[in-house]
């Protein structure tokens, strides 16, 4: 009779090596945030020219969610200007974000900016690199 060797499966302690990504400093400061900003900010110029001939700000509102929160939802965790800066949208886990909590920091940057801007100038200042509307969701943005 042939007996099957007992094998261990060893599985790699992920929430630990997770962990360890976010306490080598790894967030993404203020100007690389900025200059992913510029980026989606000139992207989505280049949309709402034509979609404001059609509809205007409600079209312009919706699409801008959606490019936020399907993006920075998706496997990739990113905008096209957060992928070009190489930074990438996770949760306070380093995991990925769900399409409702990358919902809720988009539309909690309208109360970054509606501070003077304080809520965005705090990324410079905070021990994560996160502005207000980072905390409100719960995320980080931290370097690939």
């Amino acid at each position: 009779m042939v007996k099957k060797a007992d094998k261990k499966i060893v599985k790699k302690p992920v929430i630990a090596e997770k962990a360890k990504l976010l306490q080598k400093n790894n967030y993404a400061g203020f100007w690389l945030r900025f200059a992913a900003g510029l980026i989606d900010g000139i992207i989505l110029m280049i949309i709402a020219i034509p979609l404001s001939l059609m509809g205007g700000g409600m079209i312009m509102l919706i699409v801008g969610w959606l490019y936020s929160a399907l993006l920075e939802s998706s496997a990739r965790q990113a905008t096209i200007g957060k992928i070009a800066m190489n930074i990438k949208v996770t949760d306070m886990n380093n995991s990925r974000i769900s399409f409702g909590k990358a919902t809720a920091r988009h539309f909690s940057k309208i109360i970054s900016a509606l501070i003077l801007m304080i809520g965005f100038i705090m990324i410079a200042f905070t021990e994560k690199k996160q502005g207000l509307h980072d905390i409100i969701a719960g995320s980080l943005v931290v370097r690939k």
